[in-house]
């Protein structure tokens, strides 16, 4: 069925996907789970929770395999992938013609839909907790079905707030609160926040996508409404993000409708030297204090397959924020096209220039 496992479509920490053809023809994608991956929770949960949806927005589970240690889930093959390889893409119009300010719409509102249905349209609700562009795949015509539920959770729809023993999720979408009580509960606010910084890469993409030609008002229009949109999914709040419901009502309205939202965190001094002192003495004191957990401003190191910049071109593309508690900091770098990762052990955050658009 997939011919010894010799077209792999992707990898990650579970294990590897490979294409497949069912005896009918249709083509699959097989997830094989690593072996090494505990009791098998991931496996669970994605058959638990994915075996209770049916909709047009969630990837379709063909059928799973446990046979002894070994555990392979079965799905519909997504030819053009995961939305991820086109948000990294350098060169995306080459690659994909069809892919334009209003595709990009579509795919946001279309994955509001899903998460929507999680929330809200199942028998129970499902909390994904890892929404991020990897996770989304896309058919031939660009629609999008949201994947991966290793890491979900089942919980009542009157359950407000659950409970969580370790944070789940991937660096740099993760909600605060997940990481830190102090932020809040955390709920499928949660899951909005993800969605959130998602929206705000695919942004990115658009403007690469306008590179080559004049931008339109509608284009324009679309830009500024998924900004605004992505800015209040991302609230240190968790009750200031809208549902997901509300989003999609804010993505198919006027974008003179939308209100502004507020920041999301409290940015320094724009001058250079005031960023770069402030810069200088943060990172100091995290350092000192002990709880920075990696750096990235040695400049031998990799972060996301890209050389990091060394110590003086992040001194001077880089803004220091802080929260309103000042629990928790980001480095917000300018250039959009370098995804670094800084680690604190009271919240990790995602450094990206598009906030500060």
């Amino acid at each position: 069925m997939t011919l010894s496992f010799q077209e792999k479509l992707g990898q990650g920490g579970y294990g590897g996907v490979y294409k497949g053809k069912l005896l009918d023809g249709r083509l699959v994608a097989v997830k094989v789970l690593n072996t090494t991956k505990g009791n098998g929770e991931e496996f669970i949960n994605e058959v638990a929770s994915i075996s209770r949806t049916s909709h047009v927005n969630i990837v379709t589970l063909l059928g799973f395999c446990l046979e002894g240690s070994k555990r392979a889930l079965i799905y519909e093959f997504m030819p053009n992938g995961s939305l991820e390889k086109f948000i990294y893409n350098d060169n995306p119009l080459k690659t994909t013609p069809n892919l334009g300010w209003e595709k990009l719409l579509q795919i946001a509102t279309e994955i509001a839909r899903g998460l929507e249905y999680l929330h809200r349209g199942c028998s129970i609700r499902i909390l994904h907790f890892d929404i991020k562009p990897h996770n989304i795949l896309l058919d031939e015509d660009f629609w999008p079905k949201i994947s991966d539920f290793g890491l979900s959770k089942l919980c009542m729809e009157e359950e407000s707030i659950i409970s969580t023993m370790a944070a789940r999720g991937t660096i740099g979408y993760i909600a605060p609160e997940v990481f830190c009580r102090n932020f809040g509960g955390v709920s499928h606010k949660s899951d909005v926040y993800s969605y959130g910084m998602m929206i705000l890469e695919m942004i990115e993409l658009g403007r690469n996508l306008g590179l080559h030609g004049l931008v339109t008002t509608e284009e324009d229009e679309i830009a500024r409404k998924m900004v605004i949109v992505g800015l209040w999914c991302i609230q240190t709040n968790p009750s200031d993000r809208p549902s997901m419901s509300k989003v999609i009502e804010m993505l198919q309205g006027s974008v003179e409708l939308l209100q502004i939202p507020p920041k999301p965190f409290f940015s320094s001094p724009s001058s250079p030297e005031a960023r770069s002192s402030k810069f200088e003495s943060v990172v100091e004191e995290f350092i000192t204090s002990g709880l920075v957990e990696e750096t990235i401003i040695a400049e031998d190191e990799v972060v996301h397959g890209r050389p990091s910049p060394d110590e003086d071109w992040l001194v001077a593309n880089t803004d220091v924020a802080m929260n309103s508690t000042g629990t928790a900091f980001a480095l917000v770098v300018r250039d959009c096209r370098r995804k670094l990762v800084f680690k604190a052990s009271k919240l990790t955050t995602k450094l990206t220039a598009s906030l500060q658009s």
